[in-house]
């Protein structure tokens, strides 16, 4: 009888985060065509980047809302509203690598499909090994410590040399949360496919822009 109850917890263990990954990467899916969509009516309407103050408040605002209401309905309307602000802030970025670089349209190809290996890759290993990555929480934490604050000196010293490390380590640091976050699903650490889409959808996002600006730099031409 104990064997039985314990097949049956198990198993639902198993069918509820199979659940939580099918949802997540649905939600994804979804989210980064709204987003890549947004992106696309920022650019055709050149709007203006609404700089930095107005992106982080937007950004950090929405983000909270997400995360405050990711147990109920209203949880879904601000994931798709907190990516497509970021598809619309991301519109002007790609223009200017689009309209001021002769392979820009290249580069940024480039990108997508180097951020689409990047997360399918390390997305399979999870889910093909079924191993445990809890044991980053804490490496992560200090990588996101220490690039933030790369981040916040950078932007007075204004060095290209440090801005080349900073984009080379949040592309491996988000890889790692990539990592982390899915094997968080996987065993069972995460059981809400909202804020798993989100953490997954930021790090995709940061890839992206960081590998972009890395090719801008070392293949983009005038």
């Amino acid at each position: 009888m104990s064997y039985i109850n314990t097949t049956t917890s198990t198993d639902n263990g198993v069918l509820a985060t199979n659940k939580v990954l099918r949802n997540t990467y649905m939600l994804l899916s979804a989210t980064l065509i709204f987003s890549a969509i947004s992106a696309g009516i920022s650019m055709a309407l050149n709007m203006p980047y609404p700089g930095l103050i107005i992106s982080l408040v937007g950004m950090l605002g929405l983000l909270f809302l997400v995360h405050k209401f990711a147990n109920s309905a209203l949880g879904l309307l601000f994931v798709f509203l907190f990516t497509g602000f970021m598809g619309a802030i991301s519109g002007p970025i790609l223009s200017m690598y689009i309209n001021n670089l002769s392979n820009g349209p290249q580069l940024v190809m480039t990108a997508l499909g180097g951020t689409g290996v990047i997360f399918l890759s390390l997305s399979a290993y999870v889910l093909t090994t079924k191993k445990d990555f809890s044991f980053m929480g804490g490496f992560l934490m200090a990588g996101f410590v220490v690039v933030f604050i790369a981040i916040i000196a950078n932007w007075f010293l204004q060095l290209s040399a440090l801005q080349l490390v900073i984009s080379s380590a949040i592309i491996l640091l988000m890889s790692g949360f990539i990592l982390w976050d899915t094997s968080n699903i996987v065993q069972g650490g995460e059981t809400n496919y909202i804020r798993a889409t989100v953490s997954l959808y930021i790090s995709i996002y940061n890839i992206f822009f960081s590998l972009l600006h890395l090719l801008g730099i070392f293949g983009g031409d005038d």
